[in-house]
């Protein structure tokens, strides 16, 4: 237990959380993700074994004034890293008050010491980015306003996205959104194939399933269809108000139908009409071809502000990436496509518990 300026924060588990309200504390908070409920870490906890910390800010009242959810991020010889949190691009505290948020972050930090932690590391939301600075990040997060239904959503597309997307359709393609317990298969296999073809090592089956249980009907998977094959898939994550979309494939030999047109437009068609009025595409490299496409569908840069701080609770500045370094990574991506599926499939998750992001 911390106390701060009357604010009392409490470290406790799951299931002191759920019962001190802290989903309708996410679901009603105007920066609460899907990555905030308690779900996400659930499945962090299950699925790979990191130890994961619910921190909840108390008023003097005893009425909830702020929440934080934080990972003890533990590599084998390279100690842990804590981190609100891995897997997503987004966590820290959501608060009530600036007074709780200090609260929140100062009993993370509490945390790392009294486990000799290596540091802190905090991915929370910015601002919409001004477009004369926007070359000049790494990375933003691509946000954009629904309205408020799915005719109204169409109708503000251009043309050419409008006929993309009935190109998809013409060419024979399906899609549908579904909470089944099949479709966390149907997407798995999708998926692993397109991270081996990016040389990417990729999530365990059970840490999808692992999320489908915990997230119940807030999580949605779409799924396209060709005659009998399902060609791209996407999982979204609905909070509130808020959809989010983490993971979207398809298989590269049906690129030419569409699929990925009509995955995201059947996804945000389904959200709007459900009553989000956000959705969270996710991170991009402004410039480059993922930034572009989630842009045309009305998605807006915002800055995502990811803080390091070391035991002491001393900001860290991170080195940039080096050439050096991004030659080795482009090695190891090749390497790994060059693996036969069925032991990428083996060895990604293995690899892919220690890898935050």
């Amino acid at each position: 237990m911390s106390v701060m300026d009357d604010v009392e924060v409490v470290a406790t588990g799951h299931r002191e959380a759920r019962a001190a309200g802290w989903d309708d504390y996410v679901s009603r908070h105007p920066d609460g993700t899907g990555y905030h409920q308690l779900a996400w870490t659930e499945s962090i906890a299950s699925a790979y074994g990191h130890r994961v910390w619910c921190l909840l800010a108390m008023s003097p009242g005893g009425n909830l004034s702020g929440v934080m959810p934080v990972c003890e991020f533990r590599v084998p010889l390279m100690g842990a890293h804590w981190i609100s949190l891995p897997y997503c691009d987004l966590g820290g505290p959501l608060a009530s008050s600036e007074k709780a948020a200090s609260a929140l972050r100062a009993r993370a930090l509490e945390l790392v010491q009294r486990h000799s932690g290596k540091g802190l590391h905090l991915r929370l939301p910015g601002r919409a980015v001004d477009p004369l600075t926007e070359s000049t990040l790494a990375k933003v997060s691509m946000l954009c306003k629904l309205p408020e239904s799915s005719d109204a959503l169409f109708s503000r597309y251009k043309p050419k996205l409008r006929s993309q997307i009935r190109k998809a359709e013409k060419n024979g393609l399906s899609a549908e959104v579904t909470s089944g317990p099949e479709a966390i298969g149907c997407f798995y296999r999708v998926f692993a194939d397109n991270m081996h073809r990016l040389g990417s090592p990729v999530h365990s089956l059970r840490w999808f399933q692992e999320l489908q249980a915990a997230f119940g009907d807030r999580l949605k998977v779409g799924l396209v269809w060709f005659d009998d094959k399902v060609i791209g898939a996407g999982i979204i994550l609905i909070n509130g108000a808020r959809a989010s979309i983490p993971w979207a494939s398809t298989l590269a030999d049906y690129n030419r139908l569409a699929p990925n047109m009509l995955l995201y437009w059947t996804l945000l068609a389904h959200v709007t009409d459900a009553g989000c009025r956000v959705f969270d595409f996710g991170r991009s490299t402004p410039g480059e071809g993922t930034y572009r496409f989630k842009k045309q569908w009305g998605a807006e840069p915002h800055e995502l502000n990811w803080l390091d701080f070391g035991p002491g609770g001393e900001p860290v500045i991170e080195a940039a990436s080096s050439t050096q370094g991004s030659r080795v990574r482009t090695m190891v991506e090749s390497a790994w496509q060059r693996l036969p599926l069925s032991v990428a499939n083996l060895l990604g998750p293995v690899v892919r518990k220690y890898i935050s992001l």
